[in-house]
């Protein structure tokens, strides 16, 4: 389901430009010097960023920087990450199809893809955030021994997006088809996810590493 759009968000946006990015090309190739951190993670799509908030706050001494196209929830998390105070979190509302335009190659440590949008129709599947057109930007921008960390409610995205990964020059490192069985402290738990944990709806994630050609 879609966000109703919000008539305050692209005021909020353009009035926070110290926390949402307005000229990420500018900072290409320099994003962990802005954070002063050495270890920079990029959530693609934050939706309303209750999981790069709970993140960040868990990992304070890494860099996170969350990209939601949306400008509704992006505002949505921004003002969210604002009231949090958090020091190592900034945001880019813009398409993630600009990626290679904002980062320099090796620059990103750690992609994730958290509930993205599965876009089941067969017809859409270039927009999945796993399809191999995105795939060879993140090959390219991650670090050497860098990872994509993929969670997902959907049985059908989580098998496309294994298949892809592993076509693509990525080689799986975990895998879990039941995430939430045990409890994995290292990942924090959204209030969307616990919707789907409550009706006892396995959550399936897998850390994908890059290969080195």
């Amino acid at each position: 389901m879609r966000m109703r759009k919000k008539k305050w968000a692209d005021p909020f946006i353009e009035s926070n430009p110290q926390f949402v990015i307005p000229d990420p090309q500018a900072y290409k190739g320099k994003w962990k010097e802005k954070f002063n951190k050495d270890i920079l993670h990029v959530e693609i799509g934050t939706g309303k960023g209750d999981y790069f908030i709970n993140m960040a706050t868990m990992y304070p001494d890494e860099a996170w920087l969350g990209i939601e196209k949306d400008h509704s929830c992006g505002a949505v998390a921004a003002k969210k990450s604002i009231d949090a105070n958090l020091a190592n979190q900034l945001m880019i509302i813009d398409d993630a199809s600009e990626l290679t335009d904002w980062f320099d190659n090796k620059e990103i440590d750690v992609i994730h893809l958290n509930f993205s949008d599965p876009w089941p129709k067969k017809r859409n599947s270039k927009r999945r955030l796993s399809h191999n057109s995105f795939l060879k930007k993140y090959y390219d921008l991650l670090s050497d021994d860098g990872q994509i960390i993929l969670k997902t409610d959907n049985a059908k995205f989580f098998e496309f997006s294994l298949v892809e990964l592993t076509h693509n020059n990525f080689s799986l490192e975990n895998v879990w088809v039941n995430f939430r069985q045990e409890e994995h402290p290292e990942d924090a738990i959204t209030e969307y996810e616990s919707k789907f944990i409550s009706l006892n709806q396995p959550i399936y994630r897998a850390i994908f590493v890059k290969v080195i050609k």
